[in-house]
């Protein structure tokens, strides 16, 4: 359709990654707009954990609308808010022993990430923040200040301040342990480093390369924190809502947050909802000190309340989702091995798994030979060097095996025809409908 080229704006990505008209999906499949099917390991950038459309959370929409439920609702009491709160509740922070008081923010990742800075100020009466080399926490200017991608960091136009960057862990080798840095570094007065309000952490770093932290690594962490009095706020938006194996992706450690974020695949449907999990002694806002319009949509409190429903209510799904985290790792280890001759490595957890390839131009021939194979799977890390996988967890066993066939097969062909092109030349060049000036704009 012209009209995307007509007058959407240069700033989109994944279009020119996927350059196909969309316009139904079921599962873990969508389709073009000529009945094309395609396995989606992108799932919405991890917002769709529950895939597309699942059934039974489309008819309790559909009810729900039907029946002139509230679609906007600012932070007015609703019913939908209210069954949702209760649900995830009594589901999803009771059985886990978690004290939260639960923030509506406006329904982006973003939006919640901004909130928790505010607030871990606000309550501290400090202005730094801790976070760290590879981090990913949104676009708005208090999120970048704590991301670490140079390029978006680049885009705001202005200086970001009030942030101090620490290297993740693994960032200086295996066998350096980068909280003993932090510690140091908290320690000294004269460090440099100001005491911060917080330290904000993925767990497993998504946009930064799918870097997985250890548990001791955490837990080290989280001791840091209480030692100095310093919040620990868990970014868990892209990591949460079951994508590791459990609800939230700090579980295993055993650690307790101050703070949380979430949102992608927290309303279970795609639909916008971003929440801020905050222990009540933090909970020190104002009426309105933080607020936003669309602080209400009651279309995702439905979808969210169903998805916690019919997921979470035992550990039969979070289970399941982990038996299939230890076949996607399987299957990768064997990739690597068969292929990697160091050019390849994996590293996530639960079915947050990457392939780190030996650079951005060969993850993005391997993703673009596997569109045009039917599967669509997308890059990350600072220089999109890593194979992303984000398939919805309701995967079924064969969707799965088919999707990761299609990945080696890809992996296999770029592999043999690297052996036979000569040096300069594109892979799949004169074989691919898209112009390497598109296909290189990427992720």
């Amino acid at each position: 359709m012209k009209i995307f080229e007509e007058i959407e704006s240069e700033v989109r990505s994944y279009a020119r990654a996927f350059p196909r008209v969309f316009d139904r999906a079921q599962g873990a499949k969508i389709y073009d707009h000529e009945g094309n099917e395609y396995l989606d390991f992108l799932a919405g950038a991890g917002s769709l954990n529950y895939g597309h459309n699942h059934p039974v959370f489309k008819e309790k929409l559909l009810e729900y609308i039907q029946n002139d439920g509230i679609t906007q609702g600012l932070d007015l009491h609703t019913r939908a808010k209210g069954e949702f709160l209760e649900s995830f509740n009594e589901y999803i922070l009771k059985p886990r022993n978690l004290d939260y008081i639960v923030m509506f923010t406006g329904p982006t990742g973003t939006n919640a990430v901004e909130a928790a800075l505010k607030i871990a100020r606000k309550k501290t009466g400090r202005e730094n923040i801790i976070s760290f080399t590879n981090g990913w926490h949104g676009q708005t200017l208090g999120s970048l200040s704590v991301t670490g991608n140079s390029t978006h960091r680049g885009g705001a136009g202005i200086a970001l301040h009030g942030s101090t960057r620490i290297p993740y862990d693994g960032y200086l080798g295996d066998d350096f342990d980068t909280t003993n840095l932090l510690d140091k570094m908290l320690s000294d007065s004269s460090s440099g480093v100001d005491k911060p309000a917080a330290v904000i952490v993925e767990t497993v770093q998504g946009e930064g390369g799918i870097n997985a932290a250890s548990m001791t690594w955490l837990k080290s962490l989280s001791e840091i924190c209480k030692r100095h009095d310093v919040l620990l706020i868990i970014d868990d938006i892209q990591a949460g809502c079951g994508r590791t194996g459990t609800f939230f992706s700090f579980e295993e450690a055993g650690i307790y947050p101050d703070i949380v974020t979430l949102s992608k695949s927290l309303s279970g449907y795609g639909l916008p909802l971003a929440i801020v999990l905050m222990k009540p002694e933090i909970d020190q806002w104002s009426p309105g000190e933080h607020n936003g319009t669309f602080r209400g949509n009651n279309h995702a409190f439905v979808t969210a309340k169903a998805a916690i429903d019919h997921f979470w209510k035992d550990d039969c799904f979070a289970k399941d989702v982990q038996r299939k985290g230890r076949y996607i790792a399987d299957r990768v280890d064997v990739i690597v091995a068969k292929y990697g001759e160091g050019n390849f490595n994996s590293h996530g957890r639960g079915m947050f798994r990457g392939i780190n390839c030996v650079s951005g131009d060969l993850a993005g021939q391997i993703t673009r030979r596997c569109f045009q194979k039917g599967l669509i799977i997308e890059t990350s890390g600072a220089d999109d060097h890593v194979v992303k996988f984000l398939c919805p967890l309701i995967i079924t066993d064969d969707e799965l095996e088919k999707g990761i066939d299609i990945l080696e097969q890809a992996i296999k062909e770029v592999c043999d025809k690297a052996d036979t092109i000569p040096e300069g030349k594109d892979f799949f060049e004169g074989d691919y409908s898209v112009s390497k000036e598109v296909s290189k704009a990427g992720h």
